[in-house]
């Protein structure tokens, strides 16, 4: 008989922050299924500055998934996040492909603990603030953490690909 190492409770994206020993702090807040958009949504229940709560989307570059992490005050402009990964032409992903890849669902997409670890591209604005808000893996739980911890973690590149 084997031993079975047990796995900290959470969603991924938090079993990767209690493993990796990174400062955070969890954020729940009650998900309105209405909702249109999820991360302003999380901002507005949360009473923090849209420009710190991040969105996480799943952009196929040139036939590959990557993401791109923007604050939700904004918007991803694709032709630079092709730029930011050496590509020429980006779409946004099919969401059932991006639920795939990542093993979240659309609107609890985390840039941490994907199924598939995906190239990823941090908007250069996050660096602006402190701290930032990411999913944490499902619609109703965000996690702050340093966006320079964010970016050691997904290993991502930091690149301007938001816009207001």
């Amino acid at each position: 008989m084997t031993a079975r190492k047990k796995r900290p409770a959470g969603t991924p994206a938090l079993r990767v922050l209690a493993e990796s020993g990174v400062a955070h702090e969890v954020l729940a807040y009650e998900h309105d299924p209405r909702a249109g958009e999820y991360g302003r949504e999380a901002a507005e229940a949360l009473g923090v500055d849209p420009a710190r709560v991040l969105k996480t989307l799943v952009a196929v570059v040139d036939g590959t998934l990557t993401v791109a992490v923007v604050p939700v005050a904004g918007r991803l402009d694709l032709k630079a996040l092709a730029t930011a990964v050496g590509g020429r032409r980006a779409d946004l992903a099919d969401p059932a492909a991006a639920e795939r890849a990542t093993g979240y669902v659309v609107g609890g997409i985390s840039p941490l603990g994907q199924r598939t670890r995906l190239r990823t591209v941090v908007d250069a604005a996050a660096l602006d603030h402190p701290s930032v808000l990411v999913s944490a893996g499902r619609r109703g739980l965000d996690v702050a953490l340093a966006p320079a911890d964010l970016v050691a973690l997904t290993g991502a590149v930091v690149a301007p690909v938001g816009r207001a």
